[in-house]
């Protein structure tokens, strides 16, 4: 009778201690968290202080034969910035997708966010058969200063979802390098734009409101004949051409451009003034 007293006791002892067990192992009930509203990320703007501290680097071209060559492009005003979602994301602000935001918060109107706008004008630019040889370099200037020079082997999205990915990525990392080689394909660079142009650079504006040619004129009086010429009387020539929804490149933005010219009596849009700007020069240099 003793020894099954004692068995009954162990086994009542080691159910409670298992029962205790259980009571202790159930998970604790999660607290909701409410989700944060939604905030514009200082993406730009941290961008813009980390790269005043730092030191001018080299072009991410590097030392190329036709670099002295190249025409210049450069985007002017791109509405390229990020902002943060309920999610805890980063997207790209446009228009379509933040409306509510840009009324209530930013103040301001939405379609003057337009980030499509230079997707639309870099395929243009990068899909050119001038680049394709090797003789064009791009840089994008967003409305926040914000300095961006691109590689000329970098292909850049089709679509404007992943577009705009990329360049969350871009202004948050300040630099985007290729999977394969390591290439730096994007890179965020050091203002102002004018200490990255060649010596004896000509700079010019375009815009509705300049000075009206045609296309074929405009290249025959600005760009030299020949793209491998060695002559010291040829410079080197850059193109300012906006990527903002409304508004014009200006000389007070640019004191060093030198006239401001128009392509067309009729305002156009930014993929089509750089196509006609583009095939007027690859029709000068024999780029077929």
């Amino acid at each position: 009778i003793t020894m099954t007293d004692e068995s009954d006791a162990s086994s009542t002892s080691s159910s409670g201690s298992s029962s205790e067990e259980e009571v202790q192992a159930q998970p604790t009930k999660k607290q909701r968290t409410v989700p944060p509203p939604l905030e514009i990320a200082p993406t730009a703007d941290a961008a813009h202080s980390a790269i005043q501290k730092q030191s001018a680097s080299a072009s991410i071209i590097g030392n190329t034969s036709n670099k002295s060559n190249r025409l210049i492009v450069l985007l002017d005003q791109a509405k390229l910035e990020t902002i943060k979602n309920r999610k805890g994301n980063y997207e790209l602000l446009n228009c379509d997708d933040h409306r509510d935001i840009c009324k209530k918060k930013l103040k301001k109107d939405p379609k003057e966010f337009r980030p499509d706008i230079c997707h639309q004008e870099l395929l243009a630019l990068l899909d050119s058969p001038i680049n394709k040889a090797g003789l064009l370099q791009v840089f994008i200037r967003t409305s926040r200063n914000v300095l961006i020079e691109l590689h000329p082997s970098i292909r850049i999205p089709r679509t404007y979802k992943r577009f705009a990915g990329l360049m969350v990525q871009l202004l948050h990392k300040m630099k985007i390098k290729a999977s394969d080689n390591g290439t730096t394909l994007m890179k965020v660079i050091k203002n102002p734009f004018s200490q990255h142009l060649p010596v004896g650079t000509r700079v010019y504006g375009m815009s509705c409101k300049g000075l009206l040619y045609s296309p074929h004129n405009l290249a025959k009086q600005l760009v030299p004949l020949d793209p491998n010429s060695s002559d010291e009387g040829q410079s080197q020539v850059c193109f300012i051409i906006g990527a903002m929804a409304a508004g014009h490149v200006t000389t007070e933005d640019h004191p060093y451009i030198e006239k401001m010219f128009s392509i067309s009596e009729y305002p156009l849009s930014g993929a089509s003034a750089i196509n006609r700007i583009l095939g007027s020069i690859e029709n000068q240099w024999a780029i077929v």
